[in-house]
């Protein structure tokens, strides 16, 4: 059984964030092997959470993956660890627009049996903090507030007003934690600036989270709330057991009469992607864009490839000239290509390699950033001109779940495959004549998305393919082929 807190807060903005990536740091530099989680579709906190616990950080979203997910990917994130930290999203309660509770910190509290940390800004408050509190923790009988850290503390009077207002609430205030801008990272048009983007910064902010959590809470209490929580029924996920069966390796093909191979970078014959002359089978590779672009990905994908029986390679095109040599399919992720627009399309020979593997019809996955990479232009910059449309940023941002159909066969799903995603972006694309689309989204409104073209799908819409372990199957499939 896993030890396990959720970091849950009123609303967003209370500091969620510095609290759980904090108790992730500190616990971990006490010695415990510690499992990062993250409520919601959000990729950049689980960037943090990485960094403090040397571990993926994972997501828990039960709107794109389903509630009966939650526990089974839960237990496969957190296999072998002493504690897993959960930080919750936007407020204890809000989920899914107008689905109830649905993909809310609650649920997914109740779903792990999890105790729940409330996180309060109390910067403009004193004897308010109870009454918040106590609404928070009997609005549902079934969610276990076990405590209280009150963030944003101006002095010890401060505090002592707090903890006294707290007294009669029946919840314990478990850590008190004064204003400290130091260890606030910077946002912009999408939130937190990714671990990707700013690593030696990034280090030492979550070092100064760890510390302020350190001195400001409860440890061994915190802890002990975490050891309280009762045994977690069921299997962890697997992706070996969503996909028992690998795609099939593809035969290097013969020149002269023997067998040809091309190996990733850094492979050599004997290093178990078959040898020259040996007739052996080859996995197929796919390349996965990284790199501070593209940072935007859920680690269940990358482990459902391999368990469809691809290697998985990460390149990155701020960098890299080629794609990775061998590559048979590539998955374009999310992240922020607007920044580095100049960057990506002073990259020409990587461009010209990313079209050329397109033209040749194999598989490509490219979402929201993915997407803008793929277009002929992103904000008057050149780029891979696989599709026939041009990107620009915009004042507007478009965000939240969508439900999809998949409008025809494509390399990921066939023709009516239903699915659950998400978007989150500012920027428009516009599209040329004849695109085929390749979703039609079905709620909250009605309108088709992306495109499908040869062997690329490219769309705004995030998804989990944990939801969908086929998807990972028919590409693997698609670039054995």
């Amino acid at each position: 059984m896993v030890a396990r807190l959720v970091i849950a807060a009123p609303s967003s903005g209370s500091g969620k964030t510095t609290v759980a990536t904090g108790l992730m740091a500190a616990f971990t530099r006490s010695g415990l092997a510690v499992s990062p989680h993250k409520v919601g579709p959000d990729y950049i906190d689980p960037g943090y959470h990485s960094l403090a616990t040397g571990r993926p950080g994972r997501n828990l979203d039960a709107y794109m993956c389903g509630p009966e997910l939650m526990a089974p990917l839960f237990a496969h994130g957190a296999r072998g660890c002493d504690l897993a930290v959960v930080e919750g999203v936007m407020g204890l309660y809000d989920g899914a627009s107008g689905l109830g509770e649905l993909a809310s910190t609650a649920q997914v509290s109740k779903l792990l049996r999890a105790p729940v940390v409330l996180v309060v800004d109390a910067s403009s408050q004193s004897r308010s903090v109870a009454a918040l509190v106590h609404g928070f923790a009997s609005w549902d009988p079934e969610v276990r507030i076990g405590g209280v850290i009150l963030n944003k503390v101006g002095s010890d009077r401060h505090e002592a007003l707090l903890r006294e207002a707290m007294e009669d609430v029946g919840v314990p205030v478990l850590g008190a934690l004064r204003r400290a801008p130091q260890v606030d990272t910077p946002s912009r048009h999408l939130g937190l600036v990714p671990v990707a983007e700013r690593r030696a910064d990034a280090v030492d902010a979550v070092a100064a989270m760890a510390e302020q959590v350190r001195a400001g809470c409860d440890l061994p209490g915190l802890l002990a709330l975490a050891r309280s929580a009762p045994r977690l029924d069921g299997e962890a996920w697997d992706p070996a057991r969503e996909l028992p069966h690998p795609a099939p390796s593809r035969k290097p093909p013969a020149v002269d009469g023997q067998p040809s191979v091309r190996f990733a970078r850094g492979a050599a014959p004997g290093s178990g992607r078959g040898g020259v002359g040996d007739g052996s089978a080859q996995r197929p590779l796919v390349a996965v864009a990284g790199g501070p672009a593209f940072t935007f990905s859920y680690a269940e994908h990358t482990e459902l490839l391999a368990a469809a029986g691809a290697e998985v390679v990460t390149f990155d095109p701020l960098r890299d000239e080629q794609l990775p040599l061998g590559t048979s399919g590539l998955v374009i992720g999310g992240g922020f290509p607007e920044m580095y627009a100049a960057e990506l399309s002073a990259n020409e020979p990587l461009r010209k390699a990313v079209a050329e593997l397109a033209r040749s019809g194999a598989p490509v996955a490219a979402e929201c950033a993915g997407l803008l990479y793929l277009a002929r232009s992103l904000d008057g910059q050149p780029m891979c001109a696989v599709l026939d449309a041009d990107a620009r940023m915009s004042g507007r941002l478009t965000l939240g779940y969508r439900e999809a159909v998949a409008v025809r066969d494509n390399s990921l799903a066939v023709a009516g495959t239903r699915l659950r995603g998400h978007e989150f972006h500012r920027t428009v694309i516009e599209p040329g004549a004849g695109a085929d689309p390749a979703w039609g989204i079905v709620h909250p409104e009605r309108r088709v998305e992306g495109f499908v073209q040869q062997g690329v799908h490219a769309s705004y819409l995030h998804t989990h393919w944990a939801a969908r372990p086929e998807v990972a199957r028919r590409f693997a499939e698609g670039c054995a082929r």
